[in-house]
């Protein structure tokens, strides 16, 4: 049977190829730079909307790569009360999405904090609340004290991915980890991100949420790198989006004898992608931004404010008439008045198509 990485002595002094992280190492860092000059370019309120759009995204998809949906919205909401963002229907969110949304925020908020075992374990007790996990009751706010398998299959016909270090040995393992996530101060904060990641989940400490935790702990480093809270990326999205190859690096590297290029590259390669789909929200949020500017003594009511925004967003299908009355929760007569309103100011036209329903759509108008 194959040695797990931890089985072979210091296993800790990982390896990796230079030459084969070298050209995607620098796209990243390049394109970071790229991204927060974007970004500063923007204004305060478009940033801390992309922010926002950010943390959401990384919070839900983070679950999601765990099996488990959350709200967008009461997600959304949670982080938008807690950064002081003032924004238009905020609803009331549940005790687990709370927790969910605290970890992040403290995580990238805080960045500058060390990593003690006390904030690891309250993070770890704020994802389960209630000290289940599902049906289950899970050992919260401490380091796991059972065996830990990764398992898949019928049962019967089980099939082990993974085996983690052994509860007694978990403690020193964490200890040693947290001694160099503190005090590791030569190598950069990316490559440390990618391999923060890679051994927390290696020692896999907790009874369940590590998948999550070590993803907020890549995030913090992130942070580092950038040197601000401010979230433009969303690396969990990605991830999710490349769960499959994520899982099949993890499961080659961890019998490797200390070389861990491959996960240094699927990683850096990943978060690549992570800012080139950020680009397009980036886009629509300067489109936006540029819009209001534009606009900023035009006079409208909340009506025609809402609508617009959602213009901006990704408003499916045509606008009409009956689909601004139900928006806006307002009868066809008036939502007629208000989109005639903007036709005449030149900001929404009419569509070409004919038919029974007219349809409008956006002016065009110059991001210069």
């Amino acid at each position: 049977m194959e040695k797990y990485i931890y089985e072979y002595k210091n296993w800790t002094d990982f390896s990796w190829q230079d030459k084969a992280i070298n050209v995607v190492f620098g796209e990243v860092r390049l394109m970071q730079g790229k991204i927060i000059g974007h970004m500063n370019a923007l204004g305060f309120l478009a940033k801390e909307e992309a922010t926002l759009a950010a943390l959401t995204l990384d919070v839900v998809k983070s679950s999601e790569i765990e099996g488990e949906l959350l709200n967008y919205d009461q997600v959304r909401s949670s982080i938008a009360r807690r950064l002081g963002i003032n924004t238009a229907g905020l609803v009331a969110s549940s005790r687990h999405i709370e927790g969910v949304v605290e970890m992040m925020l403290d995580a990238t908020q805080r960045f500058t904090l060390p990593l003690t075992e006390k904030r690891l374990l309250g993070w770890h007790a704020a994802l389960f609340p209630t000290g289940f996990s599902g049906p289950y009751l899970i050992e919260v706010g401490k380091y796991r004290t059972g065996k830990m398998q990764v398992v898949s299959g019928a049962m019967g016909k089980e099939k082990v991915h993974y085996e983690a270090v052994k509860p007694e040995l978990v403690k020193t393992e964490m200890d040693k980890f947290l001694d160099w996530f503190n005090n590791e101060n030569c190598l950069d904060p990316v490559l440390k991100a990618a391999i923060a990641h890679f051994w927390f989940i290696i020692i896999h400490p907790f009874d369940d949420g590590n998948g999550r935790i070590g993803r907020a702990i890549s995030d913090m480093l992130l942070a580092c790198a950038e040197g601000s809270g401010e979230r433009f990326y969303s690396m969990s999205g990605q991830i999710s989006a490349e769960r499959k190859r994520y899982y099949e690096v993890l499961q080659k590297v961890q019998h490797s004898s200390g070389d861990i290029s491959e996960w240094i590259d699927w990683f850096l390669h990943c978060l690549k992608n992570a800012m080139l789909s950020a680009e397009n929200t980036t886009q629509k949020i300067l489109r936006r931004a540029k819009f209001w500017k534009l606009h900023e003594h035009t006079s409208f009511n909340e009506r025609q404010r809402l609508m617009l925004n959602k213009l901006f967003d990704d408003f499916e299908g045509k606008l009409q008439t009956s689909k601004w009355a139900k928006i806006v929760k307002t009868s066809t007569d008036t939502a007629l008045r208000d989109i005639k309103d903007l036709v005449e100011k030149g900001i929404l036209k009419q569509t070409q198509e004919g038919g029974r329903n007219a349809n409008y759509e956006l002016v065009d108008f110059s991001l210069e």
